[in-house]
């Protein structure tokens, strides 16, 4: 897909699957609305696409996209917009979904950009205000793995971000409850491009394994 006009011809196909006479998910979908009972926090990477990752139908997945795949921590409504959190509030509070999955991946520009030169104090850079949720993962890898390849360091921050983004939505009291309750459960899982494999985290072993 080069062009807006392969856009358009996609859409054609996706219509002649959906919108046939014997295809009734876009009507119950239409006439029952949506009921998906995951939500994912996925990258805005072209590559990382959840819904085709995971192989997943129209209506299957509530999907936020951002930069690394972040979640940002519970935050005070004034001082900007917060297009993350008001996400996770309708996913939780008005779609009751029961599992949320922090979906981050190997080769994310954003933490390369990151590991390479740390946040930089650039006041008219959305990005790198961004990118500061994850700079004490940035740090502890510097500490923690002085001699590595940028390469593992890499992996590591990327899957250290998703921790914190676990860690982040726990304070938001309305996952919290229902994390608590049993009704919610959070997963880190991490796309491994290179090999095409899916990991996700074991609280139990503190690593990330394969699914």
């Amino acid at each position: 897909m080069t062009s807006p006009g392969d856009l358009i011809e996609g859409f054609h196909r996706f219509r002649e699957q959906h919108f046939t006479d014997d295809d009734a998910l876009y009507r119950q979908l239409v006439e029952e609305g949506q009921t998906p009972k995951i939500l994912v926090v996925a990258c805005c990477d072209s590559r990382v696409d959840p819904a085709l990752v995971l192989n997943c139908a129209p209506g299957d997945l509530f999907v936020i996209r951002n930069v690394a795949n972040l979640v940002p921590p519970l935050e005070s409504r004034s001082g900007g917009h917060h297009g993350t959190s008001a996400a996770l509030e309708y996913g939780v509070q008005t779609l009751g979904v029961e599992h949320i999955i922090v979906l981050g991946h190997a080769h994310c520009g954003g933490i390369r950009a990151l590991v390479q030169t740390g946040v930089a104090d650039n006041p008219v850079s959305f990005i790198d205000d961004w990118m500061q949720l994850v700079e004490g993962a940035r740090i502890s890898v510097a500490r923690d793995m002085p001699d590595a390849s940028l390469e593992d360091q890499m992996q590591a921050c990327e899957q250290r971000a998703i921790l914190g983004s676990l860690e982040n939505l726990m304070t938001f009291p309305w996952v919290r409850d229902r994390v608590e309750q049993g009704s919610l459960t959070l997963h880190g899982w991490y796309f491994d491009m290179d090999n095409g494999q899916l990991l996700g985290y074991n609280p139990a072993t503190r690593l990330f394994e394969t699914l």
